[in-house]
């Protein structure tokens, strides 16, 4: 008899982003080896609601028929990213619905899956791993509150303090948890949280989406694909659309977020036709158009928590063969410059992020040497089909451990 899992999700299907992606992907990938799959979720609300009535993001088959095995609850309509306090209210609606949901519900579970942030949901799979007396799989996408801290917009201390003795709580009362960042490791164990019971499970790539072209693209183009929020540095971005202009470079930038139309301000008022501004895309859109250019921006604040994250956009980056320039620290950094799949610029400064990309337009032996990398680091490290056989051997209590805290 196959095992059941309640997989608890704030973002899932057909949300874009990473969070949802990974979500679905899990959601997939142990649907294939045969396990008993429900999930609990909201309607599709991230970036926005209203893009999800083109029916253009309800593109996939194969999760359109397991509309069953989803339950979504409903949440009041609010922006998702209005200001953080109604942000949070809207958090703690949803962790509420979803806890009326448990609590009436007799369903009968082996394993709760659930994913943070935000901590509310974190919340409400340990409730229900009491409530079906079953394990708990604590996936782990970002260090909250800590990184609420980091964007410099909610820093009261006895809220922030409250919220770390959550989550204290949430690592020692799951079986498991999963980071997507190595970065997250060192933190958890200066928690008091034994190695043992940490395994690292990035965000990857289908092995359909990678891409293996050799031909070349007309011209020289740049990207930036993702959120534009308050982790993101927006005027590096915008500093660096600006230099751009003045080498002709074209500069596409796929975006949503909360800076987004600070961006766009910025880009109508200094006149920039370099700049090309693309509304959010399906993934499959999204890589599509990524692949189509030869340089992807990331760009992170200096903020000490996200010197910890690995961003998804570095890994679409490297899954369309794209080599990277970027304006990060800590984690991130690391893994760009040891792997070779790109630039990081320790200035943030646009100058130094152009000369870069200016090198990568000269050299082609270069570009043609990181591209390959990206592709090799890809199908080592950042498969789905791989890397999901960790989450089963844990489901299946095999002994997959982490035996040290490497990072890349």
């Amino acid at each position: 008899m196959s095992k059941k899992i309640l997989v608890i999700t704030q973002n899932f299907y057909p949300e874009i982003g990473s969070a949802g992606n990974r979500m679905k992907n899990i959601f997939q990938l142990l649907i294939d080896q045969g396990y008993d799959v429900k999930v609990i979720t909201t309607e599709p609300t991230y970036p926005n609601k209203n893009i999800y009535e083109d029916q253009a993001f309800w593109d996939d088959d194969s999760m359109n028929q397991h509309t069953e095995k989803i339950i979504r609850v409903k949440v009041k309509n609010r922006k998702y990213s209005r200001s953080i306090i109604n942000r949070l209210f809207y958090y703690i609606e949803m962790a509420i619905k979803m806890i009326f949901y448990i609590l009436f519900n007799r369903g009968n579970y082996d394993y709760v899956f659930v994913t943070s942030p935000p901590i509310f949901i974190a919340m409400v799979g340990l409730l229900a791993s009491v409530r079906y007396r079953c394990k708990l799989i604590l996936d782990i996408r970002d260090l909250w509150p800590e990184s609420l801290k980091g964007v410099g917009v909610f820093n009261y201390p006895f809220i922030i303090y409250i919220f770390k003795q959550i989550e204290l709580i949430l690592y020692k009362k799951s079986t498991q948890i999963i980071v997507n960042s190595r970065g997250f490791i060192l933190y958890m164990q200066n928690a008091g949280i034994s190695l043992k019971k940490i395994t690292y499970i990035p965000n990857a790539a289908r092995e359909s989406e990678v891409v293996s072209k050799d031909e070349e693209t007309l011209g020289f183009n740049v990207v930036y694909a993702g959120n534009i929020g308050l982790a993101q540095d927006a005027n590096v971005l915008m500093n660096l659309a600006y230099e751009l202009n003045k080498h002709e470079i074209n500069l596409s930038i796929i975006s949503y977020g909360m800076k987004r139309k600070e961006l766009v301000d910025f880009v109508n008022e200094n006149k920039l036709s370099n700049v090309k501004i693309i509304k959010p895309k399906t993934r499959k859109e999204c890589l599509n158009i990524i692949s189509q250019h030869q340089v992807g921006i990331v760009t992170l604040n200096e903020s000490e928590v996200f010197k910890t994250v690995l961003p998804g956009k570095v890994i679409d980056y490297m899954t369309c063969r794209v080599p990277i320039v970027a304006a990060v620290s800590g984690n991130t950094k690391d893994l760009i410059e040891k792997e070779r799949v790109g630039f990081v610029s320790t200035t943030r400064d646009a100058s130094e992020l152009l000369e870069f990309i200016l090198t990568l337009y000269k050299s082609p032996n270069l570009y043609n040497e990181i591209c390959s990398n990206c592709t090799r680091f890809i199908n080592e490290y950042f498969l789905w089909e791989k890397n999901c056989h960790d989450l089963i051997n844990i489901i299946e209590n095999k002994n997959f451990k982490l035996e040290k805290a490497e990072v890349f």
